[in-house]
Formats: structure tokens, C-alpha cells, sequence
């Protein structure tokens, strides 16, 4: 069993930065493909970021190629979600998920744990 919490969401204007955190338990979290999706309020949830296993391979979707970074820690068990330039569009709760299968999908389908969400607002 994986048990996820997300941290670090807030309010920021336009142009700033958010750093996310997702804290994960369990001892198999250096194994697992770690990613980041968003849902906004009547939209579908999207990925955003993923990184695999060992952290070395990273992709994110176009919207935020460029603006946001993932990173892992696997000793403190924790991944990462630096999110710059930020735009009123990535408004959403955040959501850190697991897969375990350790490549790191953009389907939500694909991860088997889910953290709670953090709510991220941009204003404009």
C-alpha cells in the first residue's frame, strides 16, 4: 500500500512560481514512476509531468514544457513539481500519483496510487 500527500499549493499571480511536494510512504518508492496530473472545475483531470523509477527521464505535457520541472527524491521518498511563470490557465488541484510499474504514463490509468490533491490558483 502507497499513501500519497500532496503540499505546497496556494494563490501566486500570474508570473510566479509554486514548488509542490507529494511525501509518499512505502518502501518500494524508488521503484515507482512518479507523475503529476491537474483537474480543473468541469475539466478532465490531464497530466502534466512524470519521471521514471531512477529519475533520469522525465516528460511533461506542452502546456507547461519549459515553465515547470519534476524531480525526485527517492531517499526522502518525495517528488517534486517546480512550477514557474505561472498562468491563471494552470489553475487546478494537483495530484501526485504512483505507477508502479516504474515508466511513467500520461494516462491516469496507468498509476495505481493517488495523493489528495493540492489547490493550485493563478491570478491574473
Amino acid at each position: 500500500q502507497v499513501q500519497l500527500v500532496e503540499s505546497g499549493g496556494g494563490l501566486v499571480q500570474a508570473g510566479g512560481s509554486l514548488r509542490l511536494s507529494c511525501a509518499a510512504s512505502g518502501r518500494m518508492f524508488s521503484s515507482y514512476a512518479m507523475g503529476w496530473f491537474r483537474q480543473a472545475p468541469g475539466k478532465e483531470r490531464e497530466f502534466v509531468a512524470t519521471t521514471r523509477w531512477s529519475g533520469t527521464s522525465t516528460y511533461y505535457a506542452d502546456s507547461v514544457k519549459g515553465r515547470f520541472t519534476i524531480s525526485r527524491d527517492n531517499a526522502k521518498k518525495t517528488v517534486y513539481l517546480q512550477m514557474n511563470i505561472l498562468k491563471p490557465e494552470d489553475t487546478a488541484v494537483y495530484y501526485c500519483a504512483a505507477d508502479m510499474t516504474g515508466w511513467g504514463q500520461s494516462s491516469p490509468d496507468e498509476y495505481e496510487y493517488w495523493g489528495q490533491g493540492t489547490q493550485v490558483t493563478i491570478s491574473s
